[in-house]
């Protein structure tokens, strides 16, 4: 390692460019090129990574392709007790090398990983996401591709800040300062599949400060996490320091909760497992070391509302894209449309089923589909219950309520209308295509928006439409607590990096907002130290003198 001689800046950073992938186009080829050359390999055989050493337990799982499920895009190794065991070690052992390292190392290792992903291994990364987790082209490009990147690179730019916040006075004969410590013992990390960026970037904010991981991908993001899981090798993480553990999720991280060195959980999923997870630590305190930080995105009940005065076209179009794209199995997808009465009568009704009629749903590599599959058959057999829930009780399907699995798991774009605020599809989470109506009376504005506040236990992310400031006032200091991101006359999807720090509050997690120097207050450990330079030459103090 190096010693480092200089007080190094990190280069400027901006948001990874996105590319169209228009026909015609060179990124177009060479995507079309890696999708082919990955369905000519099929199935991958994915190792478990302990010590940056491929270790195939025998115990095998698949990763199907939810468009195509008789497909496999891989056969991966599970982890067994004694390798989650080898894991956790081999990360502690790892620790105190990492930590050690210089932070002009660290950050170079982060910077090279993010040209890697955008660039040697853009197009790979990106079949692997439309795959295995049945991602158009374009969310593919914003997820896999530049999200990812944009992790990393502004990643190193926040430590980079939070390393220079010291201390702004100091006493006479003293220098103050303080140290951003890693936490003492290792970090879980559990990812999700429906993001391959939170893939990478729920392991790698500890790492970036100096923790050590243990990761486990979920089983539906196998495939591309384990690409990251390279692209990090490849840039110069050192074997340990990221273990990558896929396997069955309640006996890996339940195995991981139990450590005496768990020192945090850096979570994206479900609510329910959240608050479970939450609970096993909390049975397990006496055990640990130290008290673990506890880091998590969970669900959303995400809303829209259309004011009266609000422009409708763009509100069309934009409730349209946040509700179906990606099959609504974004954690901030439209999920419940609060429409005023004479906007949904005025054109918002018609353009709004119209746009619908014209999304094409089929698999990805077919660059003409706006909508692929849901992720697997637990998901479809949820999604299909909800929309049959929806109709006993008196909901009205406007366009949608049918899906077909017999070769892919896919569902179409479902409008449900209801007359009932507080029925189910206003108030659970379906994480699916389904988007439940309700059109309000134009003077029951604010009583709506107390309707908004208290129907749903999430508080992820929300949406105002209105050409009205007073109307955004309104809602805004109405739903102050209903969404930690909220948009004015923009969808409630697409934060980006550095632009709008992501996280909700209630049953939605933490909101300790990814994507900003936030995060990574929550795996350091902060140290003062202050340094005296003139001692002391009396026991007494002035006061003592008579």
């Amino acid at each position: 390692m190096s010693a480092q001689l200089a007080a190094f800046k990190v280069p400027i950073v901006e948001n990874e460019p996105l590319v169209s992938y228009a026909p015609g186009s060179p990124e177009r080829a060479a995507l079309q090129a890696a999708i082919a050359q990955m369905e000519q390999q099929l199935p991958f055989e994915v190792p478990v990574i302990i010590n940056g050493v491929p270790v195939k337990t025998g115990k095998l799982s698949k990763q199907s392709i939810p468009s195509d499920h008789a497909r496999h895009i891989c056969i991966y190794h599970e982890a067994d007790e004694a390798t989650v065991a080898r894991a956790i070690g081999g990360a502690l052992a790892a620790k105190a090398g990492w930590e050690a390292m210089p932070w002009g190392d660290r950050a170079a290792i982060f910077l090279k990983a993010a040209d890697l992903i955008s660039n040697k291994y853009r197009y790979k990364l990106m079949a692997a996401t439309m795959l295995g987790q049945g991602k158009n082209v374009w969310q593919a490009e914003i997820d896999a591709a530049a999200e990812l990147a944009d992790f990393f690179r502004f990643g190193v730019k926040y430590v980079e800040e939070l390393y220079s916040q010291q201390p702004s006075k100091n006493s006479g004969g003293a220098w103050n300062r303080v140290e951003y410590r890693p936490l003492e013992g290792f970090v879980l990390a559990v990812s999700p599949f429906n993001f391959t960026a939170i893939g990478g970037n729920l392991p790698g904010t500890p790492a970036l400060v100096g923790n050590v991981v243990v990761w486990k991908p979920s089983p539906a993001a196998t495939y591309s996490n384990y690409i990251i899981h390279q692209i990090l090798s490849e840039a110069g993480v050192p074997p340990g320091v990221i273990q990558f553990v896929p396997g069955p999720p309640p006996e890996v991280v339940a195995q991981a909760i139990a450590h005496r060195e768990f020192a945090a959980l850096h979570f994206t999923g479900s609510t329910f497992v959240f608050k479970k997870l939450w609970k096993d630590i909390a049975t397990n305190i006496d055990k640990y070391k130290s008290y673990p930080r506890i880091v998590g995105e969970t669900g959303g009940k995400n809303f829209h509302v259309i004011d009266k005065s609000a422009e409708i076209r763009n509100a069309v179009l934009q409730s349209v894209r946040a509700a179906f794209e990606y099959q609504g199995q974004k954690c901030s997808a439209l999920s419940r449309l609060y429409v005023s009465a004479s906007a949904w009568n005025g054109g918002f009704k018609d353009q709004f089923l119209e746009e619908i009629a014209k999304i094409r749903v089929g698999p990805p590599q077919d660059f003409s589909n706006f909508m692929g599959p849901v992720i697997g058959k637990p998901a479809f057999d949820k999604i299909i219950g909800y929309i049959q829930r929806a109709k006993e009780a008196g909901g009205e399907i406007l366009i949608g309520g049918s899906a077909d699995d017999s070769k892919g798991y896919f569902v179409q774009p479902t409008v449900i209308l209801t007359k009932d605020s507080n029925s189910v599809t206003m108030r659970e989470e379906v994480f699916g295509p389904v988007l439940t109506v309700y059109v309000y009376d134009d003077a029951e504005f604010d009583t709506t928006l107390d309707l908004i506040n208290t129907t749903s236990e999430y508080a992820l992310t929300g949406a105002i439409f209105a050409s009205e400031r007073q109307a955004l006032i309104q809602a805004t200091n109405k739903l102050r607590y209903a969404a930690g991101n909220v948009y004015y006359n923009e969808k409630c999807t697409g934060a980006v990096v550095a632009q709008q720090p992501f996280g909700g509050g209630r049953a939605s997690g933490t909101n300790d907002k990814a994507g900003s120097i936030a995060i990574f207050y929550r795996f350091v450990s902060m140290r003062s130290i202050k340094e005296n330079f003139i001692g002391l030459e009396d026991l007494g103090y002035p006061s003592n003198l008579v």
